[in-house]
């Protein structure tokens, strides 16, 4: 986080401090965005990107009525060529990859984990050629297969983060974050919606799943898995609001190419690794949605 007056965080697989994340948006987010954010930024996650026939014809008809889309010849080069852009970069990437099918998650991750990469499953988007390809936030009511997602990630050595959605009619949150945290899951990276005490719910399953899995195993302690929070990013009072339900990160959506929204936030984030962020009043900011 180069804009910071903080020094930036050590992004490892699962981030020991606060830190910054600029979430993917569908056919923006590539490598060039991600240089476009790196003076405030810790990690960018590109795409998400269709990497499956089914996915890939749900995307194009996405683009058929209007939405912007990467559909590249190749979606598994796409993702070696925009990581590999980024092998300069002060920012770790992540890619948001779509499948109806475990076998090309397997193939994205095992490229990301090459490179350093964060691979993040796509439990989110809820467009309806979406959810009817399979993909999406339809994995929310089938933590087995998001379960068996994960997995084929993290053996490939990926850091392996899910991105799913709050308010989700039938769907335990909770009971998504357990599971996808017992297969391995090091991100949970939350769409709280308008529910922000979801990411305490979130929070607590993924750390009593990871307790768990320790527990029944004769290893060194896990690291907890990281929940990245969400949905309103826009500034001091939002990171804290996060902070205090639990969260270990935040990240930034549609304002993730306004510098204004990113430095505030940054600015944040930083008090936040330094302890200040919660003693802290903040009379002097309003925050402005875009």
């Amino acid at each position: 986080m180069i804009g910071s007056s903080a020094p930036a965080a050590d992004v490892g697989d699962g981030a020991d401090e606060p830190i910054l994340v600029a979430a993917s948006l569908s056919g923006e987010s590539d490598a060039a965005w991600a240089r476009a954010a790196a003076d405030h930024v810790d990690c960018a996650v590109l795409g998400g990107i269709a990497i499956d026939p089914t996915s890939r014809e749900a995307a194009r008809d996405l683009v058929a009525r209007g939405r912007s889309e990467f559909l590249p010849e190749d979606p598994i080069a796409w993702i070696d060529r925009q990581v590999r852009a980024l092998a300069d970069s002060p920012v770790r990437p992540g890619v948001n990859v779509r499948s109806a099918t475990v076998e090309p998650v397997r193939e994205a991750a095992a490229v990301c984990a090459d490179r350093g990469a964060i691979c993040e499953i796509n439990a989110h988007c809820r467009q309806p050629e979406l959810r009817a390809a399979g993909c999406g936030e339809t994995l929310l009511a089938d933590r087995d297969r998001l379960a068996d997602y994960v997995a084929a990630a993290v053996e490939t050595g990926a850091a392996t983060s899910v991105k799913v959605r709050a308010e989700v009619e039938g769907v335990d949150l909770a009971a998504v974050a357990r599971a996808v945290a017992e297969a391995g899951a090091e991100w949970i990276h939350v769409d709280a919606m308008d529910s922000e005490a979801v990411v305490a719910e979130v929070s607590a399953a993924a750390r009593s799943a990871a307790a768990g899995a320790f527990a029944s195993a004769e290893t060194d302690a896990p690291a907890l898995p990281t929940v990245v929070a969400n949905n309103g990013v826009r500034g001091r009072e939002t990171v804290r609001e996060y902070a205090a339900y639990g969260a270990d990160a935040v990240s930034v959506g549609r304002p993730s190419d306004d510098p204004r929204v990113l430095s505030r936030v940054a600015d944040a984030v930083a008090d936040w690794r330094a302890g200040d962020l919660l003693d802290r009043s903040d009379g002097r900011e309003r925050e402005v949605s875009r």
